[in-house]
């Protein structure tokens, strides 16, 4: 190729190369053309301004109510019995206005301090606030209203407690409107005089009446400073039925409070380290909730409230609220506690019965076909004990959980550490200290009264109640699994459930009478899950509710739901619960006793019905959990003595007149017989005789219930056609240190004779 070619192929590719860069540079400048700085900022104020105009045609839109809204004035629910009686009318409003000049300064600070601080200073609503406050709702850290105190004035005074985007944009407008209109000091009163405290006082006035006894201008700062910690959330907050999660979430807002009035310099460094916290005094009942209506109350707005609706909502009134509580169930409730522990008792003579004051019962009865709890009961009254001892979760289970670990054993076809599926009639070793193999972590429990059983079936565990073998089957079952069936049965995942620990099979976690029940109506409805429901229905004129469906899905299967069941009538026949069996019912169950006796279940079910009656030792004032040996001058209280006694006088009398059926148990699948070697008795570990069983009730000693004790009551290990067997030598190391509790030494078995 010659140079003159040469220089003309290269012009050629230089035109090419040209003519490319032009094409690219032709579509930059095209997308430059479309997305210029002048059209970005112009869309961007064009929205503005968009938005402002929405905004004041909104502003001018929404008009500033001329009156209160019926709430704030005046309004009553009404609570009604399931056959339409009414039981009881609350919300008359309590409340007084006050001026805010009778209002201390440091007080209303300290509202200011928590609730808004910028209060003297914004137009109404805080934008950044209600925008933090519906992130935070919206990524699931919890709710954060972000409400200026002038938005909680309007809504609680022109509007209502509905959760709606309609009237937060109302509240937000009305709220720049009556900014704008009325002073900041009207606000602020009108805000202190319609807020709800709780214990159904509204307004500071009836909240400083409530909480402290005194006149609203006698509040001092630690005093104020609670209050205003309490607004955010009245039931959870009060420090009388509070549990340890809300006090310590109390603490953390009460020293919000004083902390936000130093940054504010509205409370020296100095003076803020010498407050203290102020306890309130005991909360009194309202008119109309004397005796036990105040707990069904209670127990209903706790319901409501999980299902959904606010505690503004339901305080607001207008609500008519009608219970499942059938009105002579609950009456035949009321009367066996008080025939066959209250009467027993004497709560005055703190010298010679000094375990008497420490006594509390709660118990809660359900129908497990519906799932309505037919009956409750919360305690002596709420003038002398606030919180309902059906509903409290701060004491055990004990051993009414064993069922429980049977049947995660038979739903998941568990096997023993020698691979044999467990059964009924699975053969274990039932002497007491026996370390458990398998475990994951060292664990020899001791069965009551240190008695050791030998090679028993799990039916003969069930009916005694026997530790160490339930700690193995536990342990074969697989502590997961069992925790896994529990909350499936109904029962609550709290903070401290001892998933991994063997110990967890004696029931060391917390649950209450409701949730036991509902584990046992679950069993009695074949597997299908029961969620007992105290409320039949609530109708308000504004609002809708509906009541939640007691009535589940099934859980477990129907072979495993009716073999446990099965197994349970055992315990009634021929066990711990043989002082309950009777000839107007079938009936299944179990008793519980907890460590040191601090307290005593009975949880027992018919066809018809299902109830858990519960004891607890509760020392007054203070909370701290007692021994309840020694109830009624008599030995140790278990299970199967008081919580017994007032099953089987409920039972007989709530289904007087009622053509009682069988269990239905064909599913039911009890496995292969086994006959392990027997002998007449059970050996007792420690040097110690058994003692005498009577044969009729008298004040004479007898033998508590292993692994559930009675008082009063003739031992089931006694019983001719089911005599635990004498064992051989504990197979295996002994010197495991045990952690189930010792016997108790004061425990005589010794109850005086019924009156």
């Amino acid at each position: 190729m010659g140079r003159a070619e040469a220089r003309k192929a290269q012009k050629q590719r230089g035109a090419r190369r040209a003519a490319k860069g032009a094409g690219k540079a032709g579509k930059k400048s095209g997308i430059r053309r479309l997305f210029t700085w002048k059209k970005i900022l112009g869309t961007f104020f064009g929205l503005i301004l968009l938005g402002m105009a929405a905004l004041v045609a909104i502003y001018y839109w929404v008009d500033e109510p001329k009156n209160a809204n019926a709430d704030a004035i005046l309004q009553s629910n009404v609570y009604k019995y399931a056959d339409g009686t009414v039981m009881t009318r609350t919300g008359e409003k309590n409340r007084e206005i006050v001026p805010l000049d009778r209002i201390p300064k440091e007080v209303q600070t300290a509202f200011i301090a928590i609730e808004n601080k910028s209060f003297y200073k914004d137009r109404g609503i805080d934008v950044l606030g209600v925008a933090r406050g519906a992130f935070v709702t919206v990524t699931g850290q919890g709710k954060a209203g972000g409400s200026t105190i002038t938005q909680q004035y309007v809504k609680n005074y022109y509007l209502n407690q509905d959760q709606t985007a309609t009237r937060k944009l109302k509240e937000l407008v009305i709220s720049l409107k009556v900014d704008s209109r009325m002073e900041k000091d009207d606000i602020l009163a009108g805000y202190l005089n319609t807020s709800y405290f709780g214990r159904g006082a509204y307004g500071i006035q009836a909240a400083s009446q409530a909480y402290y006894g005194i006149d609203v201008s006698k509040l001092n700062l630690e005093q104020g400073a609670y209050l205003a910690a309490l607004l955010q959330a009245p039931s959870q907050y009060d420090w009388a039925t509070a549990g340890e999660d809300s006090k310590r979430r109390v603490m953390i807002r009460f020293n919000g409070v004083l902390s936000n009035m130093v940054e504010m310099g509205a409370l020296d460094e100095a003076k803020r380290q010498t407050l203290k916290f102020q306890e309130p005094i005991k909360p009194k009942p309202a008119p109309g909730t004397e005796g036990q209506k105040g707990y069904l109350l209670e127990a209903a707005d706790a319901e409501l409230r999980r299902q959904g609706l606010t505690e503004g909502q339901i305080k607001a009134g207008g609500w008519t609220i009608t219970l499942n509580i059938d009105p002579k169930k609950q009456k035949a409730l009321e009367k066996a506690v008080q025939d066959e522990l209250e009467s027993k008792l004497d709560r005055k003579d703190t010298k010679k019965r000094p375990v008497d004051q420490y006594v509390q019962a709660g118990a809660t009865s359900v129908d497990p076909k519906t799932g309505a709890i037919v009956a409750m009961y919360g305690g002596t009254g709420q003038d002398a004990k606030w919180s309902s001892n059906a509903l409290r979760t701060d004491f055990q289970p004990g051993s009414t959980f064993k069922p429980v670990v049977l049947a995660s054993a038979l739903e998941t076809k568990a096997k023993t550490q020698d691979g044999k599926p467990i059964t009924p009639n699975t053969i274990y070793n039932g002497d007491s200290r026996i370390p458990i193999v398998g475990a994951s972590e060292p664990f020899a429990p001791q069965n009551q009264e240190n008695k050791s059983y030998g090679q028993i079936t799990v039916q003969e565990a069930t009916n005694f109640s026997v530790n160490s073998a339930y700690a193995q089957m536990f342990v074969d079952a697989r502590p997961a699994a069992v925790k896994k069936t529990a909350l499936e049965l109904g029962m609550a995942d709290r903070e401290g459930w001892p998933t991994e620990s063997p110990a967890m099979s004696l029931g060391t976690m917390s649950a209450n009478t409701v949730e036991m029940a509902g584990v046992y109506a679950t069993l009695d409805r074949h597997g299908k899950k029961i969620t007992p429901s105290i409320v039949k229905s609530a109708k308000h004129a504004t609002r809708e509710y509906r009541p939640m469906e007691p009535v589940g899905g099934q859980v477990i299967s129907s072979e495993t739901a009716d073999t446990v069941t099965k197994v349970l009538t055992g315990v009634v026949k021929d066990g711990s619960g043989k002082n309950v069996h009777s000839s107007s019912y079938e009936a299944a169950g179990k008793t519980g006793t907890t460590e040191s006796n601090v307290a005593a279940w009975f949880t027992g079910y018919t066809p018809e019905l299902v109830t858990v009656v519960a004891m607890f030792g509760e020392e007054p004032g203070t909370g701290k959990q007692k021994t309840l040996t020694g109830t009624a001058g008599g030995g140790r209280a278990g299970g199967s003595s008081f919580p017994a006694d007032i099953w089987q006088a409920y039972t007989l009398a709530a289904l007087n007149g009622v053509d009682t059926g069988k269990f239905d148990l064909e599913d039911a699948e009890m496995g292969e017989p086994a006959t392990p070697t027997r002998s007449t008795s059970p050996s007792n570990s420690a040097s110690r005789s058994p003692e005498n069983t009577p044969s009729t009730r008298s004040s004479q000693p007898v033998t508590p219930d292993p692994g559930n004790s009675s008082p009063n009551k003739p031992d089931p290990t006694r019983s001719s056609s089911t005599k635990p067997p004498t064992p051989p030598s504990p197979p295996g190391p002994t010197k495991t240190t045990p952690t189930a509790p010792d016997p108790d030494p004061t425990d005589t078995g010794i109850r005086p004779p019924a009156p």
